[in-house]
């Protein structure tokens, strides 16, 4: 699509940046904090549209690979989503002993789902995404992510994740929340009743993971759910990933397991199996979990 037919009211922004070197530029709509923003310099849109229910891109960047852009906002590159997906994926996988019903909410890229099916414990993935059109969109243009959507373990139900875990009961040993950030619809999965239905969608050994935010821009957020959280779950903790392009470089995670330390029983025989990997390793899961002193001010785990 060319640049002249994309809608003024776009919340999509490209410009030619005169002052830099000469060309075309995606900026990120949203201020991540301290006056900055992203920009990525890009070759070409290769699909623009808008769904149901958000605005869809996919722009083929210079140095980045493909660019996902929802509502503005980056979602993912090819070039660093590995350290994204691999960490929201084998920390819990390898920490369940037998992790065989896996539900993944949001992540309609299938970036989550493609690791998550690297384990042959795993014998169904249900994948909940509410917006059809991001599956259909990331099929075409990010193959590198969305193939694994096709494996026959695989069941994608376009549904709202908040009612369908709150209609299910002890069904997923593990439950992966790929979810957008707390504005509008996502905004109920960083909310205690959803949390509540999560574990009570929970196998007796389960474990649930759920995107939480930055540690540098967001501490009220992850504050928030850390509240009700240390209640809910005995074996609770908080990681964290390093994605250059997310807001401050860092996207975190809470752990949340009803038996289960995080820590307590990373499976290195399984680990040591998996094919294809470029971040995970069982020495980063457990770095991951050491937190800078500034953010154990308001995540004091023991």
């Amino acid at each position: 699509m060319k640049k002249k037919q994309i809608k003024e009211q776009s919340l999509i922004s490209f410009e030619q940046k005169k002052d830099q070197i000469m060309g075309l530029w995606f900026q990120d709509c949203i201020e991540f904090g301290h006056g900055s923003t992203l920009s990525i310099k890009i070759k070409d849109v290769l699909y623009h549209g808008r769904s149901a229910f958000q605005e869809i891109a996919v722009l083929g960047t210079e140095k980045m690979g493909r660019l996902l852009v929802i509502d503005g906002v980056t979602m993912l590159t090819e070039y660093d989503e590995s350290a994204y997906h691999e960490m929201i994926a084998h920390v819990p996988l390898l920490v369940h002993p037998k992790p065989s019903r896996v539900l993944v909410i949001g992540g309609g890229d299938g970036g989550t789902v493609r690791e998550v099916l690297k384990h042959p414990e795993v014998e169904a993935v249900h994948l909940c995404e509410i917006d059809e059109d991001v599956v259909r969109v990331c099929r075409e243009y990010l193959p590198s992510l969305a193939s694994g959507l096709d494996d026959p373990r695989v069941e994608i139900f376009y549904e709202d994740g908040a009612k369908f875990v709150a209609d299910r009961r002890s069904a997923y040993d593990v439950v992966i929340v790929d979810s957008t950030d707390p504005f509008g619809p996502g905004q109920i999965l960083f909310q205690e009743p959803f949390y509540a239905d999560m574990k009570r969608c929970l196998t007796e050994q389960g474990i649930a993971v759920t995107q939480c935010e930055s540690i540098y821009l967001h501490r009220p957020v992850i504050e928030g759910v850390y509240s009700f959280a240390r209640k809910l779950y005995p074996g609770l903790g908080y990681y964290y990933t390093l994605v250059p392009t997310y807001p401050s470089g860092i996207i975190g995670f809470f752990f949340c397991s009803k038996k289960l330390d995080p820590l307590g029983g990373v499976d290195e025989r399984r680990a040591a199996k998996l094919r294809g990997l470029k971040y995970y390793s069982p020495e980063m899961h457990r770095a991951a979990f050491a937190l800078p002193r500034f953010a154990r001010e308001f995540l004091p785990f023991k």
